[in-house]
């Protein structure tokens, strides 16, 4: 786990940021670049998981180009 997760307070809060919208391709959000099973599992999950899901987040989001960034 990323030095980042580990300074996530507890309750980690959700990545939402109420830009729904699933990437087809890649099979997460867009806006909060969780997967769907990732975001089913949220409200349940411990602290554990979510920390590891913020994790993922900064890799994911440079996999991603969003419409108005120069080709």
């Amino acid at each position: 786990m990323s030095e980042a997760a580990n300074t996530i307070p507890s309750p980690v809060p959700s990545p939402c940021v109420s830009l729904c919208k699933m990437d087809t391709d890649r099979r997460y959000c867009m806006g909060c670049l969780r997967t769907l099973e990732e975001i089913v599992a949220w409200g349940q999950a411990d602290d554990e998981f979510k920390r590891a899901v913020w994790a993922e987040l900064p890799l994911r989001r440079q996999t991603i180009r969003f419409d108005d960034e120069e080709q």
